[in-house]
């Protein structure tokens, strides 16, 4: 199909949920639209900035690549106002995009931050590409802030999920905004894309013990520095390497090696609330950002909403790039041919 509109592209808010931008660039481009400028949070920062320098097949390459254990080496353990320092996984970042200025980028881009010292929305539109994204990024009890002088900077979501106004005065013929948040796309599931069992039942294993035993529960400083030792020993104590599980990994292991899987191929977790403070600050902070983003919806309607449904998987499930990339292609498919049949309706009459 062949589309020469030039579109104002709205990444929203959503952790791993960010992935399926992906999708919905891909299908955007496929069908011949023009994307003309990007305001993104949070993820849609990261994938946005990431595609105005031109890189985002790299980065769709790099992160389809990792296993599981690939993933977890990413994480770098902190215990200072956030779980992980973001540096493994933004150094990687780095090295596909480069150094890079917001200003010379190929198309404007913003990346909506929150100053919770000055307790206001931050836009970036200027400066370091890398600090604009790890900033809109820094999800709280996820990732470490950043320190910009004397303003702590973290995750645009608490203010601004779905960040339309920076794209209103770009003239462009169409806004086109993700939402990462919905709640009332019922027929979408996350696709099965297979894994191999035993790096499958491995990383569920090590993320049980991560989301349960790091920082994210109050716990002595003595223990809390001994799961941070196991935790490190992971990578080079696996078992797929020739060395033992940790104790915390080994006591929330399967059982048996048929445990119960949901349609998405992860072991089955019963819903039964919070399991740990991450899942409570992370399930409240995902509360407040599906409020916000109606309400930015509703104040400024884009020309295209695609809508993401939250429950297709966990604020933290970084592992599931490909699924989800995959979903953010299906539903903006379906989102685009809807509206490309009212405006063809509309034209005839």
């Amino acid at each position: 199909m062949h589309n020469d509109k030039r579109v104002a592209l709205v990444l929203g808010s959503g952790g791993a949920r960010g992935y399926a931008h992906i999708g919905v660039i891909e299908e955007i481009e496929r069908r011949g639209y023009n994307i003309a400028c990007v305001a993104g949070c949070s993820m849609g920062a990261v994938v946005g900035g990431i595609y105005a320098a031109g890189k985002l097949p790299d980065y769709r390459r790099w992160i389809e690549s990792l296993d599981y254990l690939d993933v977890l080496r990413l994480v770098d353990v902190s215990f200072r106002l956030g779980a992980i320092r973001g540096e493994k996984v933004f150094g990687q970042i780095r090295k596909i995009v480069g150094e890079m200025n917001i200003e010379d980028l190929r198309i404007p881009y913003t990346a909506v931050a929150t100053d919770l010292t000055n307790q206001q929305e931050i836009w970036f539109q200027e400066g370091d590409l890398h600090q604009a994204m790890r900033a809109s990024a820094a999800i709280p009890s996820l990732f470490t802030p950043v320190m910009q002088g004397n303003r702590m900077l973290v995750d645009g979501g608490l203010l601004n999920p779905l960040p339309i106004v920076p794209v209103v005065s770009s003239h462009c013929d169409l806004i086109i905004a993700v939402n990462l948040n919905a709640t009332n796309q019922k027929q979408y599931v996350l696709p099965v894309i297979e894994r191999p069992a035993a790096f499958k039942q491995r990383f569920n294993s090590v993320l049980s013990s991560l989301g349960s035993r790091l920082p994210f529960r109050r716990q002595p400083a003595e223990q809390l520095l001994r799961i941070e030792q196991e935790t490190l020993q992971v990578a080079a104590g696996d078992p797929w390497l020739g060395g033992p599980l940790p104790p915390s990994a080994r006591a929330a292991a399967p059982e048996a090696p048929g445990a119960p899987a949901s349609a998405t191929g992860s072991v089955t977790i019963d819903n039964v609330g919070p399991a740990s403070l991450l899942d409570l600050i992370n399930q409240s902070f995902e509360v407040m950002q599906t409020s916000l983003a109606q309400y930015k919806i509703a104040g400024y309607p884009p020309d295209v909403l695609i809508n993401v449904p939250k429950r297709v998987c966990r604020f933290f499930e970084f592992y599931k790039a490909p699924e989800l990339i995959e979903l953010g292609r299906i539903i903006a498919r379906d989102t685009l041919d809807a509206y490309e049949r009212e405006s063809e309706h509309q034209t005839a009459r």
